[in-house]
């Protein structure tokens, strides 16, 4: 009998499903992409409606391309954009405003109020986390506080909230599940570490009722089946994970002190400390890596705001009409000429934490034109990628072994070498570009009990190497000059 895996990978700017053999083959890969709006400054939106419709539209499409009988379909992982939010009616099903996206800062005010009157004061070490509009509870806080009709409606039982797994699984599951999993619990400023669970004390923090947040299982669990209607039969659910967790394990980040970042429309850089909770004294974030049904596994990790999105943002400049044109107009530049891009359209993230901070451009001459500024564009990523391995290593008081790097920015023909040149590491680029969907794959895997933990190794991809080309000063001197670009830039906020 065959058997095969579906991976749902929901993420900011597209829903993707993947379908892979028992061996770790691609047997089939569909994409459908979404909508994003941003109606204020600030504020970054998605309609609910449309991400499921795109996942169910994506996973039939796989189906259909893969040519496999959905019989076949002995388990769906499902990977995800974390940190977002989407309320529901419970009655219906229907959403009760737009997502509102991990990148959406309209909790802002919320945070500072928290903080002058630290109230928040013990809430890093027991959540991991950063008093941050990046994290989903000033989301949801903001939205019952200017919604009072939806605050009514929690306390009295008729709505439901949650991350966009939950979502997904309620929506497949025809209303009948509504849970979620630790990685992406632990992403809320709701969840306590030590506890392993959801804390009464943080909802009260941010004023919210607990009724309106999902039960917690394991990242591998068997959370139930997908109704009928939606795959022509029901279909088991076994695993689900936020999607960086599903980059790092989709990289073969297995053992204590492998570390992965993965490049889309922000980086996220992820070192796994298994069984460990280690918390940063260098501004990095503590978080859930998985759960395979044993207990919580944990991870440090940095968290970029702006890298393809930064891409995006110069092609709706008109600079390129595409990330392939930018690609070629970077290579073509020697160098930046001392351009430098700090993308902080959003906020700058880890190490900073400057949610005030918004985005500058340093160092213009008449000789910076299009290709110095694809080529400034391409370096800010890598040098936010240097910034956070450099927080790990003093975190974990040793040297990396290497970085291992995924996602569609680092198909870059430029960035994996300047990431190791500015890094000092040795770079390994994925030649699976779903290391993501890979991951969620796995998960599946072991809660539908077809693959042990102990077994995953040879379902990771292959990797190619980059090595750094730069001497110690030169790659100083650029590093140093991107530390200073970025203090005149925080120094110029008020």
């Amino acid at each position: 009998m065959s058997a095969y895996l579906l991976a749902i990978d929901q993420g900011t700017h597209a829903s993707r499903a993947v379908l892979f053999g028992l061996d770790g083959r691609v047997l089939a890969n569909r994409i459908v992409p979404l909508k994003t709006s941003c109606p204020m400054p600030g504020w970054v939106e998605q309609d609910p409606e449309e991400i499921f419709l795109s996942v169910v539209q994506a996973s039939r499409d796989a189906i259909r391309a893969g040519r496999v009988d959905a019989s076949d379909i002995k388990a769906i992982g499902i990977t995800n954009q974390r940190e977002t939010l989407v309320v529901w009616e419970r009655d219906t099903g229907q959403a009760t405003a737009p997502a509102i996206v991990w990148q959406d800062r309209r909790g802002q005010e919320i945070c500072a109020e928290l903080s002058e009157a630290q109230a928040s004061v013990g809430l890093s070490r027991r959540t991991g986390l950063r008093l941050d509009p990046y994290f989903t509870a000033s989301k949801l806080a903001w939205l019952v506080r200017t919604r009072p009709d939806l605050l009514s409606a929690a306390r009295r039982g008729r709505l439901q909230a949650g991350t966009i797994d939950s979502w997904l699984l309620y929506r497949l599951s025809g209303g009948q599940i509504w849970a979620t999993e630790p990685s992406n619990a632990s992403r809320t400023l709701l969840y306590d570490l030590d506890l392993g669970t959801f804390s009464q004390d943080l909802l009260d923090l941010f004023a919210l009722p607990g009724s309106l947040l999902p039960s917690i299982k394991p990242s591998a669990h068997r959370f139930g089946h997908t109704a009928s209607d939606v795959f022509g039969q029901p279909l088991p659910v076994t695993g689900m994970l936020g999607d960086q967790q599903a980059a790092l394990l989709g990289q073969g980040c297995l053992v204590a002190g492998d570390v992965k970042d993965t490049f889309g429309t922000g980086a996220f850089l992820l070192a796994y400390t298994g069984g460990e909770i280690r918390h940063s004294a260098h501004g990095l974030l503590t978080t859930v890596a998985w759960d395979f049904g044993s207990g919580p596994t944990y991870a440090l990790e940095g968290s970029v705001f702006m890298a393809g999105a930064l891409l995006d943002w110069l092609i709706d400049l008109g600079i390129a009409a595409s990330p392939a044109e930018l690609d070629r107009l970077a290579l073509s530049a020697p160098s930046a000429h001392g351009t430098v891009i700090i993308p902080s359209h959003q906020g700058l993230g880890a190490p900073w934490w400057d949610a005030e901070m918004r985005g500058a451009i340093w160092g213009l001459t008449r000789s910076s034109g299009r290709s110095e500024l694809a080529r400034a564009a391409l370096e800010a990523i890598a040098q936010q990628a240097a910034d956070l391995t450099e927080a790990i290593q003093g975190d974990l008081g040793q040297p990396l072994r290497d970085l291992r790097i995924d996602g569609g920015v680092a198909r870059s023909a430029l960035l994996p070498q300047m990431l190791a040149d500015l890094s000092g590491l040795s770079v390994q680029r994925s030649l699976d570009h779903e290391a993501t969907a890979r991951g969620a794959a796995m998960v599946a895997a072991v809660g539908a009990g077809l693959l042990g933990p102990g077994e995953l190794g040879p379902f990771v991809g292959q990797r190619e190497t980059f090595v750094p080309s730069l001497v110690s000063d030169e790659r100083n001197e650029r590093r140093t000059h991107w530390r200073q670009a970025v203090a005149k830039a925080r120094g110029l906020k008020a």
